[in-house]
């Protein structure tokens, strides 16, 4: 449906004056012409209109759906756009990736802000598909549809001046735009030089303290509530004292959870905490608009027809939503069509055998019997390293149901190399084991499981596939193909959330108690946040940045 001329009445949620009254809305050629009260002006019996949802920072990629089909579910919640970082396919496929998703999120109407990547690879750790250097960051933030430099992950790059960095960050200065952040558990002078560098955001904040820490230095702090993070708890009284200082993001968001609901849903608990219903939706609609200065209308005399109905202020369901003046959601109906495209990927891989995958006594450390452990923690990206005693079978470490410590492997996808194995805590597996080529942030294929046969299965599954993720058991085996950078599915969106619950939930029938066991193994190999964690070279250390 093409951008077209209407009125609407409702009661108009005016956020900046915090008033709520009736009024009719008048949209000609996809632009608001004018706004006028109704009789006393008092909101009446209706729905209520009020500007569209903004995620303030998601990595679109996580979604498993390409931008047409992510913006396809999102828009039945009331999102009209999204501050998007695509660093992960960046990492895969470098400005190729980048290219994809701006040319992709073009074909549909919905409003996507896209990123220069600032950390590609994240780390030298690690072995990625793709580079991206200052002179490839400068090329991208002088693109109109460039907004910002992505998260900067290497905060010790910015503390110790690191010449490439610098120059990253001043390029984004130089074109007069924005530069996200990314320091979990800086506080102190550290946060202070790291923000003073010119980087406004963050929304790696896991308590309080240390974001009210970041806020006193200027920094904006984004309230996340993802498919494996989880800080809104820990952080959403903040917007009564802070109002124009906060955002909602969701970072990462799987697909049946997207299905499920977006920001909206997070206006509904802030709501329900009794946090004025004008702070969070500045939260939600105003704030990310004027950070990062987006061409999405604050309904407002002039501006794009980018607007939602909601049914009340309270649950937010969404009964329509429109972006410049076209009806493109209504009552859980998208009316943006799915579009054709070309998969792009980097994929060299070999099958790998229980061989292997054996872990020898004498190759892995160890202590009198204990071994390094990673404790993985349920919605936290951030892993606790244990000193656990191993189990031993014929001079090899093998996994130990008993105490939950199961093998965990990552395989490099971009070439044949050495398999990298460790063990982790807390998946709960009794059989069977998953594997998933989205391993953030190099993308690596990743797996955990009981036993070498199961986990052989499942890494070759994802193989066959070139991407995707998988689950076996002693019967059944099940893979979700993700041909596009071996990150996202190019199918209908409905679809591949519907085939991820039915993969999730054979995950979680392994004796997982995980929220998102895929969601969570995904961030196994983020070295970026502490503790321990696991890259295709080897178990690293988070804190001392080096390997075990």
């Amino acid at each position: 449906m093409a951008a077209r001329s209407f009125t609407i009445t409702g009661n108009l949620v005016d956020i900046q004056k915090k008033t709520i009254y009736s009024a009719e809305v008048v949209v000609e050629n996809g632009v608001i012409a004018s706004i006028a009260k109704i009789g006393e002006g008092a909101a009446s019996i209706g729905k209520f209109i009020l500007p569209g949802f903004v995620d303030s920072h998601v990595h679109v990629e996580s979604s498993m759906l390409i931008p047409s089909e992510f913006a396809r579910l999102a828009v039945l919640h009331g999102t009209v756009g999204t501050v998007s970082d695509p660093h992960e396919i960046a990492n895969v496929c470098g400005m190729e990736g980048v290219e994809f998703m701006i040319e992709n999120g073009k074909q549909v109407s919905f409003k996507f802000n896209f990123g220069a990547p600032s950390c590609v690879p994240a780390t030298i750790f690690e072995t990625a598909g793709a580079a991206l250097n200052s002179d490839d960051v400068k090329k991208l933030l002088a693109k109109d549809e460039i907004k910002y430099l992505s998260e900067m992950m290497n905060f010790p790059g910015v503390l110790f001046k690191d010449a490439e960095v610098m120059k990253k960050i001043s390029a984004s200065h130089a074109a007069g735009k924005p530069v996200d952040g990314h320091a979990p558990g800086l506080r102190g002078e550290d946060a202070k030089q790291y923000i003073e560098a010119g980087i406004s955001t963050d929304h790696e904040c896991f308590t309080a303290e240390e974001a009210v820490d970041k806020l006193q230095h200027g920094m904006k702090i984004l309230i996340r509530e993802g498919s494996a993070a989880k800080n809104f708890e820990a952080l959403i009284e903040l917007l009564e004292d802070h109002p124009k200082m906060i955002m909602f993001c969701s970072d990462d968001k799987h697909p049946d959870s997207l299905v499920a609901g977006h920001i909206n849903q997070l206006c509904a608990r802030a709501v329900a905490k009794g946090i004025d219903v004008f702070s969070v939706l500045r939260a939600a609609c105003i704030n990310p608009v004027a950070h990062y200065k987006l061409d999405i209308g604050l309904l407002r005399v002039g501006d794009p027809a980018d607007f939602i109905l909601a049914e009340d202020l309270v649950d937010f369901k969404i009964h329509q939503t429109y972006i410049n003046g076209e009806l493109v959601a209504e009552d859980g109906k998208t009316f943006i069509n799915s579009v054709a495209t070309r998969p792009i990927n980097q994929f060299d891989c070999k099958p790998v055998t229980r061989d292997d995958l054996k872990i020898k006594t004498e190759d892995y450390p160890s202590t009198d019997g204990k071994i390094p452990v990673i404790e993985a923690l349920d919605g936290q990206l951030i892993t606790n390293r244990l000193q656990l005693t191993g189990k031993e079978n014929n001079g090899e470490w093998i996994s130990d149901t008993e105490q939950d410590i199961l093998k965990m492997v990552v395989i490099n996808r971009y070439h044949t190399a050495p398999v990298a194995k460790c063990f982790i805590k807390n998946f709960g597996f009794k059989e069977g084991a998953i594997a998933s080529s989205v391993a953030h942030d190099s993308h690596n294929i990743v797996a955990v499981g009981v036993d070498d046969d199961s986990l052989a299965k499942a890494i070759n599954l994802v193989i066959a596939e070139r991407g995707g993720v998988s689950c076996v058991n002693s019967s059944i085996s099940k893979v979700l193909g993700l041909p596009v950078a071996g990150l996202m599915s190019a199918d209908d969106g409905f679809k591949v959330a519907e085939a991820y619950t039915e993969i999730d939930a054979m995950a979680k029938s392994l004796g997982s108690s995980l929220g998102a066991p895929f969601m969570t193994l995904s961030f196994m190999a983020l070295l970026v946040i502490p503790h321990l964690k696991l890259s295709d070279k080897g178990l690293f250390d988070g804190d001392k940045f080096t390997f075990v």
